[in-house]
């Protein structure tokens, strides 16, 4: 369930946000998700592993895979859900993970879906971290939604 601070949405059972921003933030029929990745709550991350000697498999279509139903899940907390997004960012750490990153997408989004784009980045917040996604929905308000 969503722990609203006005027009903020923190939700709960999704891992904390590494600064101080929500998760969510509502303006009018306006959703703006803050950048996600595929963290869960316990600092794991999806799509990363490592072995004893400490070399790491990082898988990007799991990691997009997770950044996506994280997504999902914090806009159902703002009342809406994929179907509602318009505008989608990608920061990928290495390009070459487009056709991965690509290949999940479309298993969530066709060409009729949101608007999109995808950027190269140096680094993101975890070593472990491939992509991450913020995106804008528009979810008509109702009254009923946290912080509305």
């Amino acid at each position: 369930m969503a722990a609203p601070n006005g027009d903020a949405i923190l939700v709960e059972g999704k891992a904390k946000p590494r600064g101080r921003f929500p998760h969510v933030k509502r303006a009018g029929d306006l959703v703006f998700v803050s950048g996600t990745s595929s963290r869960r709550p316990d600092g794991t991350f999806a799509g990363a592993s490592a072995d004893a000697m400490g070399v790491t498999d990082l898988d990007v279509r799991a990691q997009t895979r997770a950044v996506i139903e994280n997504i999902r899940d914090l806009l159902e907390a703002a009342g809406g859900g994929l179907a509602d997004v318009v505008n989608v960012t990608t920061y990928l750490v290495n390009m070459n993970d487009f056709g991965g990153y690509n290949e999940v997408y479309g298993e969530y989004f066709d060409e009729t879906g949101p608007a999109r784009t995808t950027v190269a980045v140096h680094q993101l917040p975890h070593p472990h971290l491939l992509i991450e996604i913020s995106c804008v929905a528009h979810i008509p308000t109702t009254g009923e939604e946290a912080g509305a």
